[in-house]
C-alpha cells in the first residue's frame, strides 16, 4: 500500500504561516482529512486546518515542542462520526529534514490516543514541514510503527510534489537527454512520477496525449466510451481508416500509440463514461486531471471530483461556428487552470447547472427530455459542431504548456495570472486573466474525498 497526502496552495500557505511565526520556535497545526481509499493506494487530502494557539503549547523551542492535545476533541468526534482521517504537521525550524527521535515518541503517544478514540484502522498521518514550504509526511500505524508518504503534493498556483522515492518510469537514454537539458534533471524526474488522467480521447484530448507521452509522463489514465469513426479522423492523432472500420476504442487507439512509442509512460485505457462511479474513483488517484469534454455535465462532474479530491485540474474547451458553406463566425478556444479551492467553470461562465441538468436527462430520459425540449423548457444539447485538427492542436498545446509552467516555474509572469487562457483565432487575440473568488457550490467540500455527498443525483442512478 502506497500513501499520499495532498493539499491546496492556500492551505499550504496557511499552515506555513502559523508554523513559521518568526520566532525560530517550532508549531504545530492538526488537520481533518477526507479519504480516498484505494486497492494500492491510500491519499489523504486536507479538508479543515486547526492551528494549536501559540500559548496552548508549553514548550516550544527550535528543536522540540509540547501542545495541549485536547483542543482537537471537535476534529476527533468529526472524524469518528464522518469516517475521516487526522493529520498532524509541525514545523522543523531549521533545514532538518528528518523526523527525530523525539517526534517518534511524541508520534506513538499522540497516535495511540487518535486510535483509541476513533476506534478504527484506517490510516492517520503525521508530517514536518521546513522552512522552504517543502512537507515530509508518513503514516503512523496502530501498532506505532511508521511508514513514508510516498508522495506529498500542493495544488496551488504553482504544482508542488514531493515525493519520497526515487523510482521513476526509465525511457531510453537520448529521450531522457534532451528534456533534462530544459527541464533539469529534478523536473523531469517530478514529470516521470506523476500520473495524468486525460477525460476526453478526440480532438483537442489526443493530441494532448501525444504530448504528455513525449514529455515523459509516468503514468496516463485515458478515459471515453467512445469508438472511432470516419468523422474522427481530420482531428485524432495516429488514429486509421482502419481504426474507423473495425470501430476500435479511441483510447485503445492513443494508448497503442503510446506503447509504440517504448517512452516508459504506464496506460490505464478505459472505454466507460466519466459518469460511472469506479471511472470517478479511479481518476482520483491520479496527480493531475485534463478534461476534453464538449459537455456541461462532464466538465462539472470533474471539475467536483477535482475539488472533493484536491487535484489540479486543466479544462480545455474549443469553439467553432460555421455554416457549413466556408463561412465562420466563432473561432475561440481557452484552457482553464481550476484549483480545488478556487473558483468553478460555474463562476467563470463556461458550464451553467441548467446545462448539466438537460444533458443529465437526455443521457437518463431522452424521452422527458425531448418532450421537454418541443415545449420550449430546455436548449437541444445534443449538437455537432466542426471541428479543426489545427485548432484543436493549439490549444492542446497551450494546456500543456500552462501544466509545465506550474509545474516547472519558468516565465516571467506570476502564474497566479494565467488562471484563463483564451485565444480569439478570428481576432489574433490572446487573453490572461487570474482566479475568480472561491465557488460556494465547492468550498465546503474541498478534501471531502470519499463520501456519498459526492456522488449526490443524477450520479446514483448511473449503474
Amino acid at each position: 500500500m502506497k500513501f499520499t497526502l495532498r493539499m491546496t496552495g492556500r492551505q499550504h500557505t496557511a499552515l506555513k504561516y502559523h508554523l513559521f511565526p518568526n520566532d525560530g520556535n517550532e508549531a504545530v497545526a492538526v488537520t481533518l482529512c477526507g479519504r480516498r481509499a484505494g486497492q494500492d493506494q491510500h491519499i489523504l487530502m486536507v479538508h479543515r486546518i486547526m492551528p494549536i494557539p501559540y500559548e496552548d503549547c508549553p514548550v516550544r523551542s527550535p528543536d522540540r515542542i509540547t501542545w495541549r492535545t485536547d483542543r482537537i476533541e471537535p476534529l476527533l468526534e468529526e472524524a469518528t462520526k464522518k469516517g475521516m482521517a487526522i493529520l498532524k504537521i509541525h514545523s522543523h525550524s531549521g533545514y532538518y529534514d528528518h523526523f527525530s527521535e523525539v517526534d517518534d515518541i511524541a508520534d506513538r503517544d499522540l497516535f495511540a490516543s487518535i486510535y483509541a478514540w476513533l476506534d478504527d484502522s484506517q490510516p492517520h498521518m503525521s508530517a514536518i514541514m521546513l522552512p522552504d514550504g517543502k512537507i515530509i509526511a508518513r503514516v503512523v500505524n496502530r501498532d506505532g510503527n511508521f511508514q513514508p508518504a510516498e508522495l506529498v503534493s500542493v495544488a496551488g498556483n504553482d504544482l508542488l510534489f514531493w515525493h519520497s522515492s526515487s523510482e521513476r518510469a526509465v525511457g531510453p537514454e537520448a529521450f531522457e537527454e534532451k528534456n533534462c537539458q530544459f527541464f533539469g534533471n529534478e523536473t523531469y524526474t517530478r514529470l516521470r512520477q506523476i500520473s495524468v488522467a486525460v477525460v476526453g480521447c478526440s480532438g483537442t484530448g489526443s493530441p494532448l496525449v501525444e504530448q504528455l507521452a513525449r514529455l515523459g509522463i509516468g503514468r496516463l489514465t485515458l478515459v471515453d466510451p467512445d469508438v472511432v469513426k470516419e468523422k474522427n479522423l481530420n482531428r485524432i492523432l495516429n488514429a486509421t481508416h482502419a481504426d474507423a472500420l473495425a470501430e476500435r476504442a479511441k483510447v485503445d487507439v492513443l494508448a497503442d500509440a503510446v506503447r509504440r512509442m517504448e517512452l516508459g509512460t504506464m496506460l490505464v485505457p478505459l472505454q466507460e463514461n466519466l459518469l460511472n462511479n469506479q471511472v470517478l474513483r479511479t481518476i482520483a488517484e491520479s496527480n493531475v486531471l485534463f478534461g476534453c469534454m464538449d459537455s456541461a455535465e462532464g466538465r462539472y462532474y470533474l471539475n467536483r471530483l477535482a475539488a472533493f479530491y484536491s487535484i489540479p485540474y486543466f479544462d480545455l474547451g474549443v469553439r467553432l461556428d460555421a455554416d457549413g458553406k466556408g463561412s465562420v463566425s466563432d473561432v475561440c478556444g481557452s484552457v482553464h487552470y481550476l484549483q480545488p479551492d478556487g473558483s468553478s467553470l460555474i463562476e467563470r461562465g463556461m458550464v451553467s447547472m441548467e446545462a448539466v441538468a438537460a444533458e443529465g436527462m437526455w443521457r437518463r430520459n431522452p424521452e422527458e427530455y425531448k418532450r421537454q425540449r418541443q415545449e420550449g423548457y430546455i436548449r437541444n444539447v445534443n449538437v455537432e459542431r466542426p471541428a479543426v485538427i489545427t485548432i484543436n492542436m493549439q490549444i492542446a498545446a497551450m494546456a500543456a504548456n500552462e501544466f509545465i509552467a506550474r509545474l516547472h516555474p519558468y516565465r516571467r509572469v506570476d502564474s497566479a495570472e494565467c488562471s484563463i487562457r483564451t485565444f480569439d483565432f478570428r481576432e489574433n487575440y490572446h487573453a490572461c486573466e487570474p482566479d475568480g473568488t472561491q465557488s460556494p457550490l465547492l468550498a465546503r467540500y474541498v478534501g471531502r474525498g470519499d463520501t456519498r455527498l459526492f456522488l449526490e443525483d443524477p450520479l446514483p442512478e448511473i449503474q
